[in-house]
């Protein structure tokens, strides 16, 4: 299988065969985690740079009153917390949504490919900055998008993030998730998410069926949801 970290910066900078033979040792030691396991809590010592291989995991924080966020969903080629080590503890945790295979980095070992190797460095800086650029839109959708808006527009960019990872061959895409999931990730109930999903299918843009969702109509899941993929920065490569 290919090592999806290493295919994901490549998108970002002009690799040497070098770079991507530490880059492939650095994840050598890659081992699978079961789905619902928490690969850091919040309050914890910030540890190593977590790559993600296989499978998908996500960000969230609980509140007070034992609701849960989701800030970020991540996919295979995703890597975080490049530099939460400057904090004294994590503000926030992460936890594998299915089965998943994970790189755990450690931190010293990092920093050293960053500062001998300045194409990983450049590539693993723009990640982090699409990754910046992905959360202003979920806070531009939590803060201005109507709800239809901002499950159309969740489900555009969960369509072209997977389509980066291995192509799709259709409309189709499987989301790993239940609509409490989504509800989480949206700042909505359960109940609200299942009927923008109805009316996203009544207006014939897409549908959902036990994880599996079927982009019936691209073009008018895009105009319902104003969506514009420049925060993904899909065609940014540069030459180090």
């Amino acid at each position: 299988m290919p090592n999806r970290f290493v295919r994901k910066l490549r998108g970002f900078a002009d690799l040497t065969q070098r770079d991507v033979k530490v880059l492939v040792e650095a994840t050598s030691r890659a081992r699978p985690y079961p789905a619902k396991f928490d690969l850091i809590r919040e309050g914890d010592e910030p540890g190593p740079v977590i790559a993600v291989l296989a499978g998908w995991a996500f960000r969230y924080k609980i509140l007070p009153s034992g609701t849960r966020q989701i800030m970020a969903f991540l996919m295979p080629g995703d890597a975080c917390d490049l530099n939460i080590g400057l904090l004294a503890e994590m503000d926030h945790s992460i936890q594998t949504l299915t089965p998943a295979t994970i790189a755990m980095v450690p931190r010293a070992e990092m920093v050293a490919i960053l500062d001998s190797y300045p194409r990983i460095a450049r590539a693993m800086y723009i990640a982090q900055l699409v990754d910046e650029g992905t959360l202003r839109a979920w806070i531009v959708s939590m803060g201005r998008r109507s709800s239809i808006e901002r499950v159309a527009h969740l489900m555009c960019e969960l369509f072209i993030r997977v389509h980066a990872i291995d192509g799709l061959s259709d409309e189709g895409l499987h989301l790993p998730m239940s609509q409490v999931m989504l509800a989480d990730a949206l700042g909505m109930t359960p109940v609200h998410i299942n009927r923008v999903l109805k009316h996203l299918r009544d207006a014939r843009a897409l549908k959902m069926v036990r994880g599996a969702v079927t982009i019936s109509d691209p073009s008018n899941l895009v105009r319902i949801a104003g969506f514009d993929e420049n925060y993904l920065h899909r065609r940014l490569r540069t030459a180090a």
